[in-house]
């Protein structure tokens, strides 16, 4: 059974990326996709949007899938059903990426194993913004 890497490795990871692909990013004010890319951009990382469905996200280019990026990510954010990810996760190890990130509630353990096996870092069920702002928060005190 997956288990995610202590708190230390995720923010070993948050540390180390610079690049995040946010898969299923929307333009909705109400989506958490929108408001964590948009927290995220805000701390420093480059996002590249990620959703077939749309053309530009905050004036940026969105790309169809994370293997037409022009740059190898760091993180690949997940916001999608945890029933969708597993493809994704095939996508991420193509692209190169090194971490795969399914947001809170997103779990596919199948996802998980196809990652793991090529190299990639694996957190699952967890909000990148929660972890990011905890970190900040264990630096201040």
């Amino acid at each position: 059974m997956f288990s995610n890497p202590s708190t230390d490795g995720i923010r070993n990871i948050l540390q180390e990326s610079k690049t995040i692909a946010v898969v299923g990013i929307s333009e909705r004010e109400n989506r958490a996709s929108k408001y964590v890319s948009e927290y995220l951009q805000h701390e420093g990382y480059t996002i590249y949007p990620v959703n077939p469905k749309i053309e530009k996200w905050n004036g940026l280019k969105v790309y169809d899938s994370v293997v037409d990026l022009p740059v190898k990510v760091d993180i690949v954010d997940v916001f999608r059903r945890s029933s969708e990810v597993t493809p994704l996760a095939r996508d991420a190890v193509t692209a190169g990426a090194k971490v795969l990130w399914l947001q809170q509630g997103v779990i596919n353990e199948e996802a998980a194993e196809i990652a793991l096996e090529a190299g990639i870092k694996v957190v699952m069920d967890s909000c990148i913004m929660v972890e990011h702002r905890s970190m900040k928060l264990s630096y201040q005190g």
